[in-house]
């Protein structure tokens, strides 16, 4: 009986098809998630998986078959550019978005989502402290972090932004890149993205600004405008985290470009390289929008917190600029007009909290009532749905700045939620 003999091709992993038989991969198979070294293709998400993973992989064909087979992939069509399409770079795997729905209601995840919002504050702060120190990253902690997280958000959208809010100034590189990783979770589910690629966009929001901890602590936390040299060194942070998550190993080239690359702009003004357009990579573009957007509704030393609407506001006007515009128009549908944890003030004069969001109808969210009509703390601080146990006839009539008139959303995030079931 004759044996058949088998040749291994290296293939794009863009020209994947199901039924293939992978035999390796362009890295050690112990730097991905698969469990099987070798493997045959039987569902489109193990494609997927492959191409988010790997750039080339080897697929096991007949020997009197090989040249059939490589005459196939030479006629597959490619993108208008005549280049593979790279995904997570050019754009999401997958052009067919994912329609996610809350799984728990908001007042039980936020309950839930507490031991998570801890657990991700105390590994932002782990990394950055430890980075100073000349301690390595540990991946693993970091990835089961951003698996917590993504799991609170796939379950609720709104529960973990809601605690978010609890931003502290003293702190605010590691508190902003623990929300960051939050937010970057949210608006991937928003825009329908894959469970595992919505993990690996939150990796990369976690990791974002590792390259700070080489920044010196008087210079970060300067509380006036930085002179030449300062903001010479502060754009240094890009190249920084590019190194050292570089120089870790292991498969996080998506973390490497989105370090490197979350201050280059579509114009081609921004840093380090000057990128412009479809070179930066996709999902840099999406953590720029959601840093910027952080950055300035967060107390920082050197400047108070603006408000959501305000921020969503500079966004707008710098999409196709500074930001991708289709990412943009997006994220703003995402935060939504009234979001979750913001402060607003109602017609009668009285101070809320947003304590839950109405996406078809953003005038009528849910709300916690903090105030009298003259802007004094109320002893008898109440919930009101606006949608209907509203007898009063409440209406929102701007969203206001986090500490305006003396009131902190996070001295309300951090009270019983029991309030909240009303």
């Amino acid at each position: 009986m004759k044996h058949l003999q088998y040749h291994d091709v290296p293939i794009s992993v863009s020209d994947l098809e199901i039924g293939m038989n992978i035999v390796s991969l362009d890295r050690p198979w112990k730097e991905t998630n698969f469990l099987l070294q070798g493997f045959i293709i039987k569902s489109q998400e193990e494609i997927y998986q492959l191409q988010a993973q790997c750039e080339q992989v080897f697929v096991q064909v007949k020997m009197e078959e090989v040249e059939a087979f490589k005459r196939m992939l030479a006629a597959k069509p490619k993108n208008r550019n005549g280049k593979t399409r790279r995904p997570g770079v050019d754009g999401p795997v997958t052009d067919i978005p994912v329609a996610y729905k809350d799984q728990v209601p908001f007042e039980k995840a936020v309950d839930s989502a507490r031991v998570t919002f801890d657990s991700a504050r105390s590994m932002a702060n782990t990394v950055i402290d430890g980075l100073r120190f000349s301690r390595n990253i540990n991946m693993d902690e970091c990835r089961q972090a951003v698996e917590e997280i993504v799991d609170s958000v796939l379950s609720n959208k709104d529960a973990l932004r809601f605690l978010s809010q609890i931003k502290s100034k003293d702190n605010y590189t590691a508190e902003h890149s623990m929300n960051v990783c939050i937010l970057c979770a949210t608006f991937a589910r928003h825009l329908g993205l894959l469970d595992f690629e919505i993990k690996t966009v939150a990796l990369c929001g976690l990791l974002h600004d590792v390259g700070k901890s080489k920044i010196p602590i008087e210079v970060l936390n300067k509380p006036d405008r930085f002179n030449a040299g300062e903001a010479r060194m502060m754009a240094q942070h890009t190249t920084f985290g590019r190194n050292i998550l570089m120089s870790m190993g292991g498969n996080h080239r998506h973390a490497v470009e989105v370090a490197h690359s979350h201050h280059e702009r579509i114009d081609g003004k921004g840093y380090p390289r000057g990128l412009d357009g479809d070179t930066i990579p996709y999902y840099a573009k999406l953590v720029s929008i959601v840093d910027a957007y952080d950055a300035m509704t967060s107390d920082r030393v050197y400047g108070t917190p603006k408000s959501s609407e305000f921020a969503l506001d500079i966004l707008l006007k710098n999409m196709g600029t500074q930001f991708d515009e289709a990412l943009t128009k997006e994220f703003v549908k995402c935060i939504g007009v009234y979001p979750v944890g913001c402060l607003v003030e109602l017609k009668s004069g009285e101070v809320a909290v947003v304590i839950g969001a109405n996406e078809l109808d953003p005038s009528s969210s849910k709300i916690l009532i903090v105030s009298d009509e003259k802007k004094q703390p109320t002893p008898f601080e109440r919930v009101v749905n606006l949608a209907s146990k509203n007898p009063e006839g409440f209406t929102i009539l701007k969203e206001l700045a986090n500490g305006s008139f003396g009131f902190d959303v996070k001295s309300y995030i951090k009270k019983e939620f029991a309030l909240y079931n009303r």
